[in-house]
């Protein structure tokens, strides 16, 4: 690289990009490999259509690369622009920045709004999560028909997780990386709670004393122990996987 291209970046370095670390400000060296660094994790978000995880980006990075870092950077170099680069639990994705959605809904493409009934049971996927039908049933007071989630998983905003370890193995199921992001949250403990839920009026104030909204896990991948993973022979009884040919 030459003298010219150093002090290029260097110079993006020092008035675009804000750094907290002394020991980076003071190394010229360190400041060029952060920056490089930097701008490799923006052309794999930017080139990829979802969200990336920081185990993807660890991956296609330079060995020893410190993604949070980097990431926490980058954030903060977006966060008065036109994108934003916006975290979705363990990934990252560039969205436009909130108080300029109103210039993109002319190209917005008008979705299927959803039924009563499946704003209700995507509501109790996501605060009870993993759930199966029947125990969604059991919350509602109302049989849920099968159409109702496979609405749900048509949006891509719910899947099955896995199956439950009681007679009859029922499917569990819970919300995806894309719920998260249409909804504008970071992870599944930015739901609104009951106070939140009150002042929006989705709550009456004359709740029972003793009633909670359902804490969400913190990691919604990762299996219950009372959940066993689908298998193949579990997707292609549920018409997810093509059933395999016998052998010639």
């Amino acid at each position: 690289m030459s003298e010219s291209s150093r002090a290029g970046i260097l110079s993006i370095q020092d008035d675009d990009i804000a750094l907290d670390d002394d020991a980076h400000n003071d190394n010229p060296a360190e400041r060029l490999h952060l920056v490089e660094a930097m701008r490799m994790a923006e052309a794999i978000v930017f080139a990829s259509t979802e969200p990336v995880s920081e185990k993807a980006l660890a991956m296609r990075m330079p060995d020893g690369a410190d993604i949070p870092a980097i990431m926490t950077s980058l954030q903060e170099f977006y966060e008065k622009r036109g994108v934003n680069l916006v975290k979705i639990e363990n990934a990252w994705a560039f969205r436009t920045a909130g108080d300029l959605s109103f210039l993109m809904s002319r190209d917005a493409v008008q979705q299927k709004k959803l039924s009563r009934a499946a704003l209700e049971v995507l509501a109790i996927i996501a605060y009870h999560q993993p759930v199966t039908r029947a125990e969604i049933e059991e919350i509602r007071g109302v049989e849920t028909s099968k159409g109702t989630l496979d609405t749900l998983m048509e949006t891509g905003w719910v899947k099955m997780r896995g199956r439950r370890r009681t007679p009859g193995r029922p499917v569990t199921y819970g919300t995806t990386l894309s719920f998260l992001d249409h909804f504008g949250l970071g992870e599944l403990g930015d739901l609104p709670g009951i106070d939140e839920l009150k002042g929006a009026g989705l709550l009456s104030a004359r709740m029972p004393a003793n009633f909670s909204v359902p804490v969400p896990p913190s990691d919604p991948d990762e299996l219950t122990e009372d959940e066993d993973p689908l298998t193949d022979i579990d997707l292609e009884e549920l018409g997810l996987l093509t059933p395999r040919g016998g052998d010639d």
